[in-house]
């Protein structure tokens, strides 16, 4: 506020107080201290931690305007109390200012923090009129390489103060694809309920598995449904048409955030975050020309570097080299820059988040006779060495897209890698049977692959004994969603690399909707202090549809 606009405010109010006064008869009081208004930011979209570890976690959030994002971290126990003494931590961090240039996001890359501690997160940006609103979350580091799964060490400081969380069991969920197909926020049925069920789990974790957003998907205040009922959406701006502009990729973002489901699982789950095609366009691969009259721009280069540049900024992903920072990317042209990254999770688990859209060759049909990217060379030899050197019991591998799948691009092109052909490996197959072939080759054990973006669940088992191709050791793929989107599949399997549908559950038509939440999917992880690894299948009323428990080869 300016020194004019006090003025104006003191002047304006010692005036009302003499006018009162005239009405009355009596003479005005005198005038109090008036206190100067000052706005102070808040925070529009809520909060987010991710990319978890045992002794980092990245704090995110987006300002109303400018100002810097502050965190007051603080160890609790499980009721929430604040732990002292030996295992207290606490920690004010000041982080780096929210900008015009980001669309006043921010985050904060949280280190040597203490392993398998519960955090009680509070998050504010300061400005010149001092610290705005605060808004509070938590979140749980990894365990530790050393872990106390006993109930108690007798010591009675420690039964005074409360203990340091010390479990080596831990729990995460998985899905994709929110917002899809027109099927937005419907306050009707309770918004997206699917991350309400996701978060009565208690997980220490979530990985979006992609399609966070859907830029290419219009969506309308009411649409009709098959059967007549009527879905009403939550609408903005941005969401009214396709994205092109970058102001309409954050957009995309912000509106989901809108959802209270998703700002409350978020502010107490930290998420893994992948992406696939629906941040940009459908199907989309580097150097396309979009064939969509509903574009202005056609060129795919210039949408992707726009919706990339959205995506980091809403995502709260750790990797430096995918910290998207101002004047990163040119406006006029896509810029690959990796985010596949792995996120150790203790002695007992790895995950190692794929990028399968970045350095995707064109969609053909997929039965070239040469190696055609799926992931890239560079993505490959990464996969392939810290899969290797990995120490962990479970080596989970979050792929953005289905191996087994077949998932077409009209009635020729695929879009995943499998081809329709059952025979040997062709094209962008032959990048995966690389993969696999030196998992074998290196000895590799309790690889688990999970993905989503087929709009059904399923669990499928993968074995040399029924494949085309067969230098590789079983293993297991599981495929979760969506979560808030139109319904479809069951698809055919290819049968190059042997797979079987041990399950499989879609909605009952095409496009069906959110509605009763019995065709909306997620997985569930229940990693047991045993290493026992057992997945769920469930809806989005939380109703366990399919479990299967795996026992670590040792």
């Amino acid at each position: 506020m300016t020194d004019l606009s006090r003025r104006t405010l003191v002047k304006t109010s010692l005036t009302g107080l003499a006018l009162a006064g005239l009405a009355t008869g009596t003479a005005a009081p005198a005038p109090a201290a008036i206190p100067l208004v000052r706005k102070r930011l808040t925070l529009p979209t809520g909060i987010a931690t991710g990319d978890v570890t045992a002794d980092s976690a990245v704090l995110w959030s987006r300002a109303s305007g400018p100002g810097r994002l502050t965190a007051r971290l603080q160890a609790v126990d499980s009721a929430g109390e604040i732990l002292r003494g030996r295992y207290g931590f606490s920690r004010t961090i000041q982080g780096p200012l929210a900008t015009e240039a980001s669309d006043f996001t921010a985050k904060i890359h949280a280190k040597g923090l203490p392993a398998g501690t519960r955090f009680a997160l509070e998050l504010n940006f300061e400005d010149e009129n001092g610290l705005g609103e605060a808004v509070t979350g938590t979140f749980t580091t990894a365990p530790g390489s050393s872990v106390n799964n006993s109930a108690g060490n007798g010591d009675p400081e420690d039964e005074r103060e409360g203990r340091k969380p010390s479990s080596s069991s831990q729990s995460f969920v998985w899905t994709g694809d929110t917002a899809g197909q027109g099927w937005g926020i419907n306050e009707e049925i309770g918004g997206m309920r699917g991350y309400k069920a996701m978060h009565a789990t208690r997980p220490d974790f979530f990985i979006h598995s992609g399609d966070t957003i859907y830029a290419d998907g219009p969506i309308a205040t009411t649409v009709t449904e098959k059967d007549g009922h009527v879905w009403r959406n939550i609408v903005t701006e941005e969401v009214s048409k396709v994205a092109e502009t970058l102001k309409e990729y954050r957009g995309r973002h912000r509106y989901n955030s809108l959802d209270a489901n998703m700002r409350a699982m978020f502010a107490e789950v930290p998420v893994i975050a992948q992406w696939d095609d629906h941040e940009t366009h459908n199907n989309w691969y580097p150097g396309q020309i979009l064939d969509d009259a509903r574009y202005t721009e056609r060129n795919v280069n210039v949408l992707a570097a726009r919706g990339r540049q959205a995506w980091q900024e809403n995502m709260p992903i750790s990797d430096s080299a995918a910290l998207w920072r101002p004047g990163t990317f040119d406006a006029g042209q896509y810029q690959p820059a990796r985010i596949y990254r792995k996120i150790s999770r203790g002695p007992q688990l790895d995950i190692f988040c794929l990028d399968m859209r970045t350095y995707k060759s064109p969609n053909t049909d997929g039965k070239e006779p040469y190696d055609t990217n799926i992931l890239g060379q560079e993505q490959v030899d990464w996969l392939i060495k810290e899969v290797r050197q990995s120490k962990a019991t479970w080596k989970v591998i979050a792929a953005d897209l289905p191996l087994g799948i077949i998932v077409p691009d009209g009635p020729v092109n695929q879009e995943s890698l499998s081809n329709r052909d059952n025979g040997a490996p062709l094209g962008r197959e032959l990048e995966i049977a690389g993969v696999l072939s030196a998992f074998k080759r290196d000895g590799v054990k309790n690889t688990v692959w999970l993905t989503a973006d087929v709009h059904y669940c399923a669990a499928h088992h993968y074995s040399p004994e029924r494949a085309s191709f067969t230098d590789f050791d079983p293993f297991w793929e599981f495929v979760a969603g969506p979560i808030n989107a139109g319904s479809f599949g069951p698809n055919d399997m290819d049968g190059t690399f042997g797979p079987e549908v041990v399950f499989a559950k879609a909605g009952r038509f095409p496009g069906e909707s959110p509605r009763d939440g019995e065709n909306q999917y997620f997985g569930h992880v229940d990693l047991a202090a045993d290493s026992t690894f057992t997945v769920s299948l469930r809806n989005a009323n939380g109703a366990v549809l399919f479990s299967k428990t795996l026992i670590p080869q040792r």
